[in-house]
C-alpha cells in the first residue's frame, strides 16, 4: 500500500493539468471558432477535435519519450481567430487554413530551415502582434460589467479573489461562475435544454483555399503557435530538466492538428504555461516518474472532451456578455507577458508599438486580418530604424 502514495500524485497532477487548462480556455476556443465562420455544431465539432487531438499527443509523447510531455490547443491561436473574424469563403477556407498550419508545422519537424526563419522573427515583434491581438478580449471582461453588470460582476469578483487565494484555480472558478449564472438564468427563463444537443459528435467541414484565409489565418497562426506556444513549452520543459524532441513533438502536434482540422480543430501545440504543472516536483519529487503525469493529462483531455458539446451549449445559451467576459480574464496573464516581452527592450520598443497597434486596430486591407499587416509593419518600421547600423551584441 505505500507505494500506492507516489503513483497516484502524478496521475492527480496530470488530472488537475487538464482541468485547469481546459476550463480556463475552452471559451476562447469556442469564440474563436465562431468568429471565423463556425456554426454551433461545428464549433463543438472544433473543440471535440483538439480536445482528443492533445489527449492522444499527450499520451503518445508521455508515454514514448517517458517525459512529462503535455499538448495543448493554441488558446493564442483561438485568440488570433476572434481578431480576424470572417475571411473570404468562410467556414471551409477556415478550415483550409488550419490544414495549412499544420502543413507548415509539419514541414517545421522535416525542415529545419523553416523553424530558424520563424526564430528570426524578433521576439517583440511576435509578441506585439500578440498583445495587439489579445485587447480585444481582454476589453470583454470591463465592457460586459456595463453591458451586464448581474452576470458579469459575480464572475469577476470570483476571479479577483481566487487570483489572491488560489491563482492557478482563479479562471476555472470564474468559469464555475459563469456556469451557475447560466444556470440560474435558464430557469428563471423556464428554457428547456434537448438532451441530444448535448452529445459529442464531429461536424466534417470540406476545406476551401483562399488567399485571404491563407495569408490571414494560416500564417498568423502558424507563426503565433509556434512562438507563444512551442518555443516557450520547449523552454520550460527545458527548466525542470527536460530536453523535449523537437522533430516528434513538431511531428506529432502536426499530424493531430491535421487530423483536428477537417472537424473543426484550429491548432494543437506544446503546451506552455500549463506543463509546469506535470513537469515541476509538485508533480512529483521523482523526476522520472513524473511522464505519468504527461499522460494524465491526456487521458482526462479525451474524457473532458466527450463533453464538449455540453460546453458549447453552455456558451450558447449564457447571457449577454459572460461568455466573453470568462475568456477575456482567462487571456490577461497571457496579455500581460506579451507585452512586457514586447517592450522589455528598448531599442525595439518602437516596431513593437506599431506592430501592437496595427495588431489591434483589428483592419483589414485586401481580405487579409490585421494580425498579417501588424507583422509587415512592425518589420518594416524595424528594419528602416535599424538599417546601416552595426548589428547589436
Amino acid at each position: 500500500m505505500p507505494a500506492a502514495a507516489p503513483v497516484s500524485r502524478p496521475i492527480v497532477a496530470g488530472i488537475v493539468t487538464a482541468l485547469v487548462g481546459f476550463t480556463s480556455s475552452f471559451a476562447v476556443v469556442l469564440t474563436g471558432l465562431d468568429a471565423v465562420g463556425a456554426s454551433a455544431a461545428q464549433a463543438a465539432s472544433g473543440l471535440l477535435a483538439v480536445s482528443l487531438a492533445m489527449g492522444l499527443a499527450c499520451i503518445v509523447l508521455a508515454w514514448r519519450y517517458r517525459m512529462p510531455i503535455t499538448a495543448a490547443w493554441s488558446t493564442p491561436g483561438a485568440a488570433l481567430l476572434v481578431a480576424t473574424g470572417s475571411v473570404e469563403g468562410g467556414w471551409p477556407a477556415a478550415v483550409g487554413a488550419f490544414l495549412v498550419t499544420a502543413a507548415l508545422i509539419l514541414l517545421t519537424a522535416l525542415w529545419p530551415a523553416l523553424g530558424a526563419l520563424i526564430a528570426r522573427i524578433p521576439p517583440s515583434i511576435a509578441q506585439a502582434m500578440l498583445a495587439g491581438v489579445l485587447l480585444p478580449l481582454c476589453l470583454a471582461p470591463i465592457t460586459g460589467v456595463v453591458a451586464n453588470p448581474w452576470g458579469v460582476v459575480p464572475v469577476v469578483l470570483t476571479w479577483l479573489v481566487f487570483a489572491r487565494l488560489a491563482p492557478r484555480w482563479a479562471v476555472p472558478l470564474a468559469f464555475v461562475a459563469a456556469a451557475a449564472v447560466v444556470a440560474v438564468s435558464l430557469v428563471s427563463a423556464g428554457t428547456r435544454v434537448d438532451p441530444a444537443v448535448l452529445l459529442p459528435r464531429f461536424e466534417l467541414t470540406m476545406p476551401a483555399f483562399t488567399v485571404g484565409a491563407l495569408v490571414g489565418i494560416a500564417l498568423p497562426l502558424f507563426i503565433v503557435t509556434m512562438a507563444s506556444q512551442n518555443v516557450p513549452g520547449i523552454a520550460i520543459m527545458r527548466s525542470f530538466g527536460y530536453e523535449v524532441p523537437w522533430r516528434p513533438a513538431m511531428l506529432v502536434t502536426g499530424l493531430g492538428t491535421a487530423l483536428g482540422a477537417p472537424a473543426g480543430g484550429h491548432a494543437i501545440n506544446l503546451a506552455a504555461i500549463s506543463a509546469a504543472l506535470a513537469a515541476s516536483p509538485d508533480a512529483d519529487p521523482d523526476p522520472d516518474r513524473r511522464w505519468l503525469a504527461g499522460v494524465s493529462t491526456g487521458a482526462s483531455y479525451l474524457v473532458l472532451g466527450a463533453f464538449s458539446a455540453a460546453f458549447a451549449t453552455l456558451v450558447v445559451l449564457a447571457p449577454t456578455a459572460v461568455i466573453p467576459a470568462v475568456a477575456g480574464l482567462a487571456l490577461f496573464g497571457a496579455f500581460g507577458a506579451a507585452v512586457q516581452q514586447a517592450i522589455d527592450d528598448p531599442g525595439e520598443r518602437l516596431p513593437a508599438v506599431v506592430t501592437f497597434l496595427v495588431a489591434a486596430s483589428g483592419i483589414a486591407v485586401l481580405g487579409v486580418s490585421a494580425a498579417f499587416w501588424a507583422l509587415v509593419a512592425g518589420l518594416l518600421v524595424r528594419t528602416v530604424l535599424h538599417a546601416g547600423r552595426p548589428p547589436r551584441g
